[in-house]
């Protein structure tokens, strides 16, 4: 089972506090660092304010050597398609093959009307022109031009530059919709992620998907089955509440819908979502200033999983 680590710098973190975050998650073995793309808080005051999901990356590229880096997920309505498959194959190349790509089609109304960015009411099929642009550009040979013509995008004789150091960029979809989430996983996805749901619901999620992923032609083990969800450990009751007071959580409602409680409690979970086909844990931390709370997680859960 994967361990990563899953920031919301939206809810208030500078690029300082991000990796200190990212170091410390590479220095006690976790696999790797993701972050959220949003531009406004979603509760508090949001201070020093947000920070740009690929600039982060690309600073935490050059400052880090063994983690992956990745979005969960980069909203598609924030950036054209040609410039964002730019920004991430730049980022890879600096981290020297490490990015994960995670994109969905962005919902929170709130942060366009906050800073000028259009929020379009048709976002699922604008996401679906995105993909197929950005790994149409990806895996067009060097040399020869890439075009296309969509309903909201098109592009012409693009020669498709730079490219990725990784000869694949892992794509992560992920969602609870029944019907076009899974399809579109299907075709695109290299890791299908769902967050914060229920051991139920995810594996009612993840069998839609392999489902899905057999229409389409692929082995539903092809793709990497994966979970996002809080996490608040303690070595003891009073720690997890002392740290569940600090992200303005109670401890009972973060052990129904989190991973939550003392490392045996937290291993006994994530085994429960091992049992559903899910590889992969990202640990959504909310208080960024507690790297003691990595320190556990590492020593006491981590440890503790294959």
């Amino acid at each position: 089972m994967d361990l990563r680590i899953f920031t919301e710098p939206q809810q208030g973190a500078d690029y300082e506090t991000l990796l200190r975050v990212a170091k410390a998650t590479e220095e006690l073995g976790f696999d790797a660092f993701f972050r959220s793309d949003h531009y406004l808080t979603m509760g508090g005051d949001g201070l020093p304010g947000p920070t740009d999901a690929w600039i982060t990356l690309a600073g935490l590229a050059r400052e880090t050597k063994r983690i992956r880096l990745g979005t969960l997920m980069t909203a598609a309505t924030f950036r054209l398609p040609g410039v964002l498959a730019i920004q991430v194959a730049q980022v890879d190349a600096m981290s020297g093959g490490r990015v994960e790509f995670g994109i969905g089609a962005g919902w929170f109304e709130a942060e366009h009307t906050a800073y000028g960015i259009p929020f379009p009411k048709e976002k699922f099929p604008r996401l679906e022109e995105q993909l197929a642009i950005i790994t149409g550009l990806w895996q067009t040979p060097v040399g020869e031009k890439f075009s296309y013509q969509g309903t909201y995008y098109t592009l012409t004789d693009s020669p498709a530059l730079p490219k990725p150091a990784q000869a694949k960029v892992p794509v992560l979809i992920g969602g609870a919709g029944k019907e076009r989430t899974p399809r579109l996983a299907a075709r695109y996805a290299d890791e299908f992620n769902i967050p914060f749901a229920s051991v139920e619901d995810s594996a009612a999620q993840f069998e839609r998907v392999r489902g899905a992923a057999e229409e389409a032609g692929r082995k539903p083990g092809d793709l990497v089955y994966s979970n996002a969800l809080v996490v608040c450990v303690g070595k003891d009751e009073a720690e997890v509440a002392r740290r569940a007071e600090a992200i303005g959580r109670e401890p009972e409602e973060l052990r129904r819908n989190g991973l939550a409680g003392t490392p045996g409690e937290v291993v006994e979970k994530i085994g429960r979502y091992r049992e559903i086909g899910s590889s992969r844990i990202y640990l959504q931390v909310l208080d960024l200033s507690d790297l003691d709370h990595l320190e556990l997680i590492s020593a006491e859960v981590a440890s503790q999983l294959d």
